[in-house]
């Protein structure tokens, strides 16, 4: 009891306090050494798991009932300038400077509803993960991905359907809804059993 009371006071602190710039839903879980970062926007959906030791460092929009395992990374493209005439990198302004003014700026990275992100993947700013995908762990997602699919590999490729065939997906579809409303006042990490 003590500990679920410790847990849910240190969600409070980040979600109400040290991250209150940022638009977080209901039911938000992280786990420890977690890091937030957006220059523009930060907006995250209800029911969120975010594992241990991951990180979010770029403008981001984030769907529901979404998954991020350990060690998951969302990063920008252009953090630092690295065109910068007559400046060695680590010297060039970056994009957590007020004053920057090169690319990345406009670069809104999007993963939609019901996605699973493995363990130690790597999502690129300004993609665009469609709902209902799935990242295999150590993946490094460069480009958009279609709906309900599993992706894989570095640069991560479509590995598979999620669904076995398309009748499995159509019927996860109408049945999706349905399950959904029944559960909206989900609370709490774990799965609901199926019955």
């Amino acid at each position: 009891m003590i500990k679920g009371v410790i847990r849910n006071l240190r969600f409070y602190y980040l979600k109400n306090v040290k991250w209150k710039q940022y638009q977080i839903g209901s039911n938000f879980y992280t786990g420890m050494r977690v890091k937030l970062w957006a220059k523009n926007t930060l907006r995250i959906g209800k029911n969120f798991y975010i594992g241990r030791d991951s990180q979010i460092e770029t403008d981001c929009v984030i769907g529901d009932n979404v998954i991020f395992a350990n060690q998951v990374a969302v990063v920008g493209k252009y953090d630092h300038h690295f065109q910068q005439l007559g400046t060695p990198i680590r010297m060039a302004s970056r994009i957590r400077d007020y004053h920057y003014d090169w690319k990345g700026l406009d670069c809104l990275t999007v993963i939609e509803d019901d996605v699973w992100i493995g363990y130690g993947s790597v999502i690129m700013g300004g993609v665009h993960i469609k709902k209902g995908s799935i990242i295999a762990a150590g993946s490094v997602v460069t480009k958009n991905t279609e709906p309900y699919g599993i992706y894989g590999g570095n640069p991560a490729k479509r590995l598979r359907d999620r669904f076995d065939s398309k009748a499995d997906l159509e019927e996860h579809l109408s049945l999706e809804k349905a399950f959904l409303q029944k559960h909206k006042n989900y609370k709490g990490v774990s799965g609901i059993p199926k019955k």
